[in-house]
């Protein structure tokens, strides 16, 4: 017996149209002559609906009738009955529903990648750059969208914040650093505090404060990062995007690099690089540069890893460095030729890391390596610094 009135919140157009059409004429094989089609695709067009409205808690045959909302689907349903074989009560469990959130997030990212493509129009070069020079701006965990309020956590953080104080900083860096030919604008991961509208981390279902709504949160990460890539291009003839998967936003970095891709189509200058590798390298004459964004490996794996990855280029460098964020304090060891150094964020605490006693310094800094000789100097921009110059 087909339940046609609860099924037809859950069913597509199509599957809308058999229900309809089985209303009125009884059986499939009926619809299938009406419609044109083989009464077996109207069963199984039936059945996949049953299916998802099981998925979303709706199946009365088994006594589930507590549905869950859109974006989600059931974990697990718990019924329990009295002595008559009633039901009573009933715990229903839910989560994310990945596949739902990948199609909105797919929708969005097509969307916002229309609607930048290529807006940026290119610009003129700087006079003069310094060809063995490369500049890099390691960006530790920005965590974009998340909020604090600071009755409880010490100190306000939101959106406008996140945004002010990351343009404060690289307006800083980018005037105290030389004009070498290359920059490299690289996002550690955690750009963004969450990956889906679900504002639960994806890998542990870990509940997250979050500013606003997170489509909103999507579009001013990409802001910032525009503003960013086109504050480095007054002072570099090129300029290197990558932004690292972090735990936070495993698949918004990807989205994120993306977006970029479209906006700065027509700017040769600008190359974003959007492999979905998690660990990055970047050569420069006798310099080697990895980067990870840290939750998935030890720091002191990474030479190895480094050396696994890129074979030949270990053996022509001299200067090795492995970059990395995740951990939100500095943590700089050289380990078997290779210097691996954490960075601090920008970012004020959430209410769990505060809670659980975290702290640690805030800043962003820029790192000059010369092809020869290695990391020459560095500028930092420390977050009361930055505050204080920029009101």
């Amino acid at each position: 017996m087909i339940d046609f009135a609860g099924l037809r919140p859950f069913a597509t157009e199509r599957q809308r149209e058999y229900l309809d059409a089985l209303e009125v004429h009884g059986s499939a094989r009926k619809v299938g002559a009406a419609l044109g089609v083989h009464h077996q695709s109207v069963m199984k067009s039936i059945h996949a609906l049953e299916r998802e409205a099981a998925r979303r808690g709706y199946s009365p045959a088994h006594d589930m009738t507590h549905t869950v909302p859109d974006g989600f689907t059931v974990k697990g349903v718990s019924t329990y009955y009295d002595a008559e074989g009633k039901p009573r009560g009933q715990w229903v469990k839910s989560r994310a529903d990945e596949t739902a959130m990948l199609d909105r997030l797919a929708d969005l990212v097509s969307g916002l990648a229309e609607a930048v493509d290529g807006k940026f129009k290119a610009t003129p070069s700087p006079t003069v750059v310094l060809s063995d020079y490369l500049t890099v701006y390691p960006i530790g965990d920005p965590h974009v969208g998340m909020y604090a309020w600071g009755e409880q956590t010490g100190e306000d953080f939101d959106l406008e914040i996140a945004e002010r104080d990351l343009r404060g900083a690289m307006v800083r860096l980018v005037q105290a650093s030389p004009a070498s030919h290359t920059a490299i604008v690289l996002n550690l991961g955690d750009l963004f505090h969450g990956d889906s509208p679900s504002n639960m981390t994806a890998r542990s279902g870990n509940t997250l404060d979050i500013d606003t709504r997170w489509e909103k949160v999507m579009r001013i990460g990409a802001r910032i990062m525009f503003w960013l890539v086109e504050h480095a291009l007054e002072k570099h003839q090129t300029v290197i995007v990558r932004n690292v998967q972090g735990n936070h936003d495993d698949t918004s970095a990807f989205a994120l690099s993306l977006i970029l891709e479209a906006y700065f189509r027509n700017e040769q200058r600008v190359h974003v690089d959007a492999s979905p590798t998690p660990f990055w390298y970047y050569r420069f004459g006798k310099v080697l540069i990895g980067a990870t964004h840290g939750d998935k490996v030890k720091q002191a794996d990474l030479p190895s890893i480094m050396a696994a990855d890129r074979a030949a280029d270990w053996g022509e460098t001299a200067h090795r460095y492995y970059y990395s964020g995740h951990i939100h304090h500095k943590d700089m060891k050289e380990h078997f030729g290779v210097v691996c150094e954490s960075f601090r964020t920008l970012a004020a605490s959430d209410n769990y890391h505060h809670s659980h006693g975290y702290r640690s310094g805030r800043d962003m800094c820029a790192i000059v390596h010369h092809r020869e000789w290695g990391e020459v100097e560095r500028h930092r921009a420390d977050i009361l610094r930055i505050r204080s110059e920029n009101g």
